[in-house]
């Protein structure tokens, strides 16, 4: 049997956090299977990684059954693998009555449905290694919950919940779970959500983040023991305002 090579596993890989946590990890890992939609993206990313990691790139759509098959199946041959980081996703905007229902489904499937199936694969392998990680991309808005992304803030505040119990239920097994939960990051995310009429010009400037910044503090805060990860300091306020918020609603 050859010898296990260190392995990551990357949903919405082609562009924003994936991509850069396919670049951050292929420094530490060995092997990159990258799972997103676009195969010319991942392709790219590929070619801009050569040398530096072997890439698996897997095309896959993960609101459908057969994507989630695919990946699944990319991580049984190609796993098993050290870091399985959760981040495809996607937001509608607007009032939760007025939008087609389909894309709240889609989001159901995608943040849960696909992040429980890869999950519950990983871990009987992670527990095989004496340990592994496991990034779910969150959501500063879990914090903070307001109008028009009603079901993206509960799909991903199920991320939140999700994580917290499966980290208490790996202790002592050496797997890290968390919960990444970043706020305004300047991705093609925005992009595709103004197209509901987002209007991102309307965010201050200082609200901000990079992918690289996020994805640099998510990495880093993983020997932390922290399973609920905020990062930039100014979303960190928010979020201790908004918590802050929804324990005054209890008294």
């Amino acid at each position: 049997m050859s010898a296990h090579k260190s392995t990551a596993l990357v949903t919405g890989a082609s562009a924003g956090l994936g991509r850069e946590f396919c670049r951050r990890l292929a420094g530490t890992c060995e092997v990159i299977i990258a799972v997103a939609r676009r195969a010319t993206e991942l392709q790219a990313l590929a070619a801009e990684l050569e040398g530096r990691a072997e890439v698996h790139c897997v095309e896959a759509d993960l609101t459908s059954v057969e994507g989630v098959a695919r990946a699944m199946e990319a991580l049984r041959q190609q796993g098993p693998v050290d870091y399985l980081v959760n981040n495809a996703g996607f937001s509608t905007y607007g009032a939760f009555a007025d939008l087609p229902i389909e894309g709240q489904r889609g989001m159901v499937s995608l943040h849960i449905d696909a992040t429980m199936s890869l999950t519950r694969a990983a871990i009987p392998f992670m527990r095989e290694l004496g340990g592994g990680s496991i990034i779910n991309v969150s959501s500063l808005v879990t914090m903070a919950p307001g109008k028009d992304v009603a079901v993206y803030g509960a799909t991903k505040a199920f991320l939140n919940y999700f994580s917290q119990a499966l980290q208490q239920e790996l202790a002592g097994t050496g797997i890290r779970v968390q919960a990444l939960c970043p706020g305004f990051t300047r991705t093609e995310f925005q992009d595709a959500m103004a197209t509901y009429g987002f209007d991102k010009e309307r965010v201050p400037e200082e609200f901000w983040m990079s992918a690289e910044d996020v994805v640099a503090e998510s990495l880093a805060a993983l020997d932390s023991g922290r399973v609920m990860v905020v990062p930039g300091e100014g979303n960190r306020d928010i979020a201790r305002a908004g918590l802050a918020y929804q324990a005054g609603l209890l008294q």
